[in-house]
Protein backbone atom coordinates (compact mmCIF):
# COMPACT_ATOMS: atom_id res chain seq x y z
CA UNK A 1 0.00 0.00 0.00
CA UNK A 2 1.39 3.40 -0.99
CA UNK A 3 1.39 5.84 1.96
CA UNK A 4 1.38 8.92 -0.32
CA UNK A 5 -2.08 10.06 -1.38
CA UNK A 6 -2.74 11.04 -5.01
CA UNK A 7 -4.30 14.29 -3.84
CA UNK A 8 -2.94 17.83 -3.60
CA UNK A 9 -3.71 19.34 -0.23
CA UNK A 10 -2.51 22.93 -0.59
CA UNK A 11 -0.77 25.21 -3.06
CA UNK A 12 1.48 27.91 -1.60
CA UNK A 13 1.68 31.23 -3.46
CA UNK A 14 4.61 33.57 -2.68
CA UNK A 15 3.33 37.09 -1.96
CA UNK A 16 5.14 40.19 -0.72
CA UNK A 17 2.35 41.50 1.55
CA UNK A 18 0.07 38.76 2.87
CA UNK A 19 -2.79 41.06 3.90
CA UNK A 20 -2.83 42.97 0.61
CA UNK A 21 -2.65 39.69 -1.34
CA UNK A 22 -5.44 38.16 0.77
CA UNK A 23 -7.68 41.13 -0.01
CA UNK A 24 -6.88 40.96 -3.76
CA UNK A 25 -7.46 37.20 -4.04
CA UNK A 26 -10.62 37.29 -1.92
CA UNK A 27 -12.00 40.14 -4.04
CA UNK A 28 -11.20 38.23 -7.25
CA UNK A 29 -12.75 34.99 -5.95
CA UNK A 30 -15.73 36.55 -4.16
CA UNK A 31 -14.57 35.28 -0.78
CA UNK A 32 -14.77 37.04 2.58
CA UNK A 33 -11.43 38.63 3.51
CA UNK A 34 -11.15 37.32 7.04
CA UNK A 35 -8.59 39.04 9.24
CA UNK A 36 -6.83 35.85 10.32
CA UNK A 37 -3.17 35.83 9.29
CA UNK A 38 -1.23 32.99 10.86
CA UNK A 39 2.31 33.53 12.16
CA UNK A 40 2.27 37.00 10.52
CA UNK A 41 2.92 35.53 7.04
CA UNK A 42 0.22 32.96 6.09
CA UNK A 43 -3.32 33.43 4.85
CA UNK A 44 -5.36 30.32 4.11
CA UNK A 45 -8.18 31.01 1.67
CA UNK A 46 -11.42 29.05 2.03
CA UNK A 47 -11.48 27.13 -1.26
CA UNK A 48 -13.43 24.15 -2.58
CA UNK A 49 -11.00 21.27 -3.02
CA UNK A 50 -7.27 22.04 -2.98
CA UNK A 51 -6.34 24.73 -0.48
CA UNK A 52 -4.67 28.01 -1.39
CA UNK A 53 -2.20 29.54 1.05
CA UNK A 54 -0.69 32.98 0.51
CA UNK A 55 2.75 33.09 2.13
CA UNK A 56 4.90 36.19 2.50
CA UNK A 57 7.75 34.27 4.18
CA UNK A 58 8.60 32.41 0.95
CA UNK A 59 8.37 35.54 -1.23
CA UNK A 60 11.24 36.93 -3.24
CA UNK A 61 11.11 38.43 -6.74
CA UNK A 62 12.78 35.27 -8.05
CA UNK A 63 10.26 32.97 -6.33
CA UNK A 64 7.12 34.17 -8.13
CA UNK A 65 5.46 31.76 -10.55
CA UNK A 66 6.81 32.36 -14.07
CA UNK A 67 4.26 29.88 -15.44
CA UNK A 68 0.98 28.80 -13.84
CA UNK A 69 1.42 26.23 -11.07
CA UNK A 70 -2.37 25.66 -11.07
CA UNK A 71 -5.52 27.11 -12.59
CA UNK A 72 -8.79 28.48 -11.30
CA UNK A 73 -11.87 26.86 -12.85
CA UNK A 74 -14.63 28.68 -14.69
CA UNK A 75 -17.70 27.51 -16.58
CA UNK A 76 -17.64 30.65 -18.79
CA UNK A 77 -14.19 31.65 -20.03
CA UNK A 78 -15.43 34.76 -21.87
CA UNK A 79 -17.20 36.09 -18.76
CA UNK A 80 -14.11 35.34 -16.63
CA UNK A 81 -11.86 37.09 -19.17
CA UNK A 82 -14.11 40.16 -19.18
CA UNK A 83 -14.30 40.16 -15.38
CA UNK A 84 -10.51 40.17 -15.01
CA UNK A 85 -10.03 42.71 -17.82
CA UNK A 86 -12.59 45.05 -16.22
CA UNK A 87 -10.62 44.82 -12.96
CA UNK A 88 -7.47 46.00 -14.74
CA UNK A 89 -5.63 42.72 -14.15
CA UNK A 90 -2.61 42.19 -16.41
CA UNK A 91 -3.58 39.48 -18.89
CA UNK A 92 -0.76 37.56 -20.57
CA UNK A 93 -1.34 34.50 -22.78
CA UNK A 94 -4.94 34.21 -23.95
CA UNK A 95 -6.90 31.44 -25.66
CA UNK A 96 -10.35 32.99 -25.44
CA UNK A 97 -12.12 29.68 -26.05
CA UNK A 98 -10.51 27.70 -23.24
CA UNK A 99 -8.05 29.52 -20.92
CA UNK A 100 -6.03 32.65 -20.20
CA UNK A 101 -3.10 33.57 -18.00
CA UNK A 102 -2.78 36.67 -15.84
CA UNK A 103 -0.53 38.16 -13.17
CA UNK A 104 -1.38 38.82 -9.55
CA UNK A 105 -0.05 42.06 -7.96
CA UNK A 106 3.27 40.34 -7.11
CA UNK A 107 3.77 39.09 -10.67
CA UNK A 108 2.77 35.44 -10.12
CA UNK A 109 1.48 34.02 -13.41
CA UNK A 110 -1.83 32.24 -12.84
CA UNK A 111 -4.44 30.69 -15.14
CA UNK A 112 -8.20 30.55 -15.45
CA UNK A 113 -9.44 27.58 -17.45
CA UNK A 114 -12.93 26.65 -18.63
CA UNK A 115 -13.90 23.24 -17.35
CA UNK A 116 -16.18 21.11 -19.50
CA UNK A 117 -19.83 20.99 -18.51
CA UNK A 118 -20.80 17.83 -16.68
CA UNK A 119 -22.50 15.28 -18.89
CA UNK A 120 -25.33 13.14 -17.67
Amino acid sequence: MNPVSAQIGTVFVPVSDVRRARDWYCDMLGLPAEDSVLFDHLSMLPMNGTGLVLDSKIYSPGAVFKVPAFHFNTSDIRAAHGFMKDRGVELTDVNEDQWFNFRDPDGNVLMICQIPAATE
